[in-house]
């Protein structure tokens, strides 16, 4: 094949490197802004130029081949290498500008994110963000995220963390339920409540230390039982404004429903511990250059979320 034909593949070989990572036709055609018809007949045609398989094709999924994997490791430095000239170039301009990649937890983007992003919109008039909603841990690099927001105790190594802030876990219910359940006094007393929990194990338990933590505290464990489970601060925290039990929540879910009153916090005098972890981060994979435009963001993160999310103390007490 001539040196003509080959660069004439060049993007077709591309197209193949973001279906490897978005794992369909339809999130790869997406990522690139094409039609999944387009996306289809560029890999056909690849592969037959190639003169073998590249793509294995269910009914549910796609997987590269033996050969379609092959192209797609030995090829994707290049392109990334590519990618990274690219964007030190564009940089020149001294503009912040292009498309940003993100994905945040869900429960922070919608609360926390997403009503303060018009400010930095406003101010960066030539960057477009393209935000994913998810709690799922991604691979930053391999789906083409240029950022992630992730509460972390321990970022990857692999990886360059900005820390945006210090996070904390809160207890909160309705006053409706505290009036027909009582307060109660002390961890252990939640035994006899109905809480709201992440199902994380077969028994869940929560863990408190007094508040403010003295050195040498030992920690207190509660196994705790309740009428609903969530793998998400929105829905425990509906749950709570509902009436249903005792939630514990983020910071950042239980900010608003306390400070309108109607949420209360419940064991202000106990802080939870290890239910979630308890710094913001915003990541990325490591890179020889930073595009202006993820600077600028994270320095904008860094400011909107500097004074975390304080929430305020246990309000009136209940009538």
């Amino acid at each position: 094949m001539d040196h003509s034909k080959i660069e004439g593949l060049w993007a077709h070989v591309h197209w193949l490197t973001v279906l490897a990572q978005q794992g369909s036709y339809t999130a790869a055609a997406r990522r690139l802004g094409v039609s999944k018809a387009g996306m289809s007949q560029r890999i056909a045609e690849l592969e037959r130029e190639a003169g073998v398989p590249l793509v294995q094709r269910t009914t549910r999924s796609v997987r590269l081949t033996e050969a379609g994997q092959r192209l797609v490791e030995e090829t994707r430095g290049a392109f990334d290498a590519i990618a990274q000239s690219f964007a030190g170039v564009r940089d020149l301009a001294g503009v912040p500008r292009g498309r940003l990649r993100v994905t945040a937890p869900v429960a922070l983007a919608r609360q926390q994110l997403v009503p303060r992003l018009a400010d930095f919109l406003n101010a960066h008039p030539e960057v477009r963000i393209e935000l994913e909603l998810s709690d799922r841990l991604s691979a930053l690099a391999m789906e083409g995220f240029d950022l992630a927001i992730r509460h972390s105790a321990a970022p990857p190594e692999t990886h360059v963390a900005w820390l945006l802030c210090e996070t904390r876990s809160v207890l909160v219910a309705s006053r409706a339920y505290l009036r027909r359940r009582g307060e109660p006094a002390t961890p252990t007393d939640l035994a006899g409540h109905d809480c709201l929990y992440y199902p994380r194990q077969d028994q869940p338990a929560w863990q408190f230390l007094p508040w403010p933590a003295a050195a040498g505290a030992e920690r207190i464990t509660v196994p705790v039982a309740g009428p609903f489970a969530a793998n998400n601060s929105e829905a425990l925290r509906d749950a709570a404004l509902a009436g249903l039990g005792i939630a514990l929540l983020p910071d950042f879910s239980a900010q608003a429903g306390l400070r309108s009153g109607k949420l209360v916090a419940v064991l202000p005098d106990w802080q939870p511990v290890g239910a979630f972890a308890e710094q913001l981060f915003a990541i990325r994979p490591y890179a020889p250059h930073v595009p202006r435009a993820v600077e600028a963001f994270v320095d904008w993160l860094r400011g909107a979320f500097a004074q975390g999310f304080s929430v305020p103390p246990g309000g009136e007490p209940v009538a």
